[in-house]
């Protein structure tokens, strides 16, 4: 087999396991993603490097539910300057820069999507989330944060700190396919999970909304004439998501 298909096979596998553990977890985040919006407030997302994907997934796309605010701030991302993201994802007072573009209140949803989970801006912003009286969800990846030690001044790592760890079990490095006779490793898969794991949270929240009797405002595709109801949710929502 080749390496293309070892990866298909480990990601596989991976889907798999996830399934089998972390539905009980989902559902729970579900259910705080429903409860908050329907009482009108809001789930902000998460992620630094190559995790901010994660805060994408949910936002603005066919099927995404309109009270999900992305926290995308450039210097943490890699657009501008990956490297310059890998130094501000280990710095603490990044998390004041960003509580003041996303004002989050009691009530409110937080997803911080953080593969090692031992980054000292994610754990910080769990923390103050959590002060705040937001609910706190973190999708990482447990064997590889179990084994390595945090950067947060508080020695602690990120599930140590939120509401509800959902893992993506993913493999130490992210990276799981070996290349023979290298010691290296190709393939990473934490966004595949971790995406796969947001809208699995998004789609059974849909259906608690959709059964308590409350209408979920969902975008839908904008290149299948669906422009007009777009539009009424963008107008609705653009106050408290800046990125609308």
């Amino acid at each position: 087999m080749n390496l293309a298909g070892k990866y298909y096979q480990a990601v596989k596998g991976q889907i798999e396991a996830l399934g089998d553990s972390q539905m009980t977890q989902i559902e729970t985040a579900a259910g705080w993603f429903a409860e908050a919006m329907n009482a009108g407030r809001l789930v902000y997302v998460f992620g630094t490097g190559h995790s901010h994907m994660l805060a994408e997934e949910l936002f603005y796309r066919a099927g995404g539910l309109a009270r999900v605010v992305p926290m995308l701030h450039p210097p943490l991302m890699l657009h501008e300057s990956a490297s310059t993201s890998t130094q501000r994802e280990r710095d603490p007072d990044v998390v004041g820069e960003l509580l003041k573009q996303y004002p989050m209140t009691g009530g409110d949803v937080l997803v911080v999507a953080s593969n090692s989970g031992r980054n000292a801006c994610p754990v910080e912003l769990a923390m103050v989330a959590k002060e705040r009286s937001v609910r706190t969800i973190a999708v990482l990846n447990s064997e590889h944060s179990a084994k390595w030690a945090s950067r947060h001044s508080s020695g602690k790592r990120l599930g140590d700190v939120v509401d509800l760890v959902i893992d993506n079990c993913g493999v130490e490095g992210d990276a799981c396919v070996p290349l023979p006779g290298s010691g290296l490793f190709v393939g990473a898969t934490s966004t595949v999970t971790g995406c796969l794991i947001m809208q699995m949270i998004a789609c059974r929240a849909t259906e608690m909304l959709n059964a308590s009797g409350r209408q979920p405002e969902l975008y839908q595709s904008s290149n299948a004439n669906h422009d007009e109801r777009n539009a009424a949710l963008i107008a609705e929502h653009k106050q408290t998501n800046p990125h609308l």
